[in-house]
């Protein structure tokens, strides 16, 4: 079967985060979608299972680890793929069929940008010591604002810090995530600092094996967006701005957040560019 590579969320070649894109041309088990995707070992791998009358796609999304119902970066890569192969650039909206039910995504130029579920706020986090602990800083680095789990489809402990040299030193400390893991909530983290009112510095630590950094984050990106509209951190119900992370990483990632609240209704958007890379037949 045929399979791409593409960079997502990336300005140029070798940035954002990689993704593996899997065209089935056969019935596979959920379990070799599994292993492909541990022998690919990126933090996502999807598989195209096929079109379906109304035009919608659906896809499968799987970290090394497990099967997920949803992940940002996956959405506009393997949109992307789907666009330039099977409809070739004919079209300027593709829509995937998750499980967390559809998800739009428009072309416009070289952006594109995926529509987000409407974001559900969950568990605050009192006990900041424990979170500090968690990313190996001190509770003195956290800003005065809610520690929160957020989800649009997938979600993620939102933790803000008052400078960027507190985003930069964070490293996690497996022990203590593997704990809050297992007995208050599985969930990725994020961690952030507001730069300016244009750039939000962002870093999003995984839950799966290793525990270990993501490059870009879409669907983390707009959990924190719809926090930023809650606690009103712009100032605006109507917030625009670019999310920078992976640049700890070298993997220097920009993603385009456009987000607003009306009535206690908001709408989020994340798009970005997405960079093929390689293409082949997977055997």
């Amino acid at each position: 079967m045929k399979f791409y590579i593409v960079d997502v969320f990336a300005e140029q070649k070798y940035q954002g985060n990689q993704l593996a894109v899997f065209i089935p041309d056969c019935d596979m088990t959920t379990e070799e979608m599994q292993q492909i995707s541990r022998e690919i070992n990126f933090s996502e791998t999807t598989f195209i299972m096929g079109k379906k009358q109304n035009g919608s796609y659906d896809v499968r999304y799987f970290t090394p680890d497990v099967e997920i119902p949803f992940a940002g970066h996956p959405t506009l890569g393997t949109a992307f793929v789907i666009w330039k192969i099977l409809e070739n650039c004919a079209c300027d909206k593709i829509v995937l069929n998750l499980p967390v039910g559809e998800i739009p995504v428009t072309i416009d130029g070289d952006i594109l940008t995926m529509t987000q579920n409407t974001p559900e706020f969950g568990l605050t986090i009192k006990d900041s010591e424990a979170i500090a602990n968690i990313l190996s800083i001190k509770a003195g680095d956290l800003d005065d604002v809610p520690i929160q789990i957020v989800s649009t489809g997938l979600p993620c402990l939102i933790v803000p810090l008052k400078t960027y040299d507190a985003l930069s030193r964070c490293k996690v400390n497996h022990e203590a995530f593997g704990h809050f893991i297992d007995h208050v909530f599985k969930c990725n983290l994020l961690a952030f600092h507001i730069e300016d009112e244009a750039n939000v510095r962002v870093r999003v630590f995984v839950d799966d094996t290793g525990f270990l950094e993501d490059a870009a984050t879409g669907s983390a990106n707009g959990n924190l967006a719809g926090y930023l509209l809650k606690y009103n951190m712009f100032g605006t119900d109507n917030i625009q701005y670019t999310a920078l992370q992976g640049v700890e990483m070298n993997r220097p990632s920009r993603l385009l957040i456009h987000a607003q609240v009306k009535d206690d209704n908001y709408t989020i958007e994340v798009g970005g560019k997405v960079c093929p890379i390689a293409e082949g037949v997977w055997s």
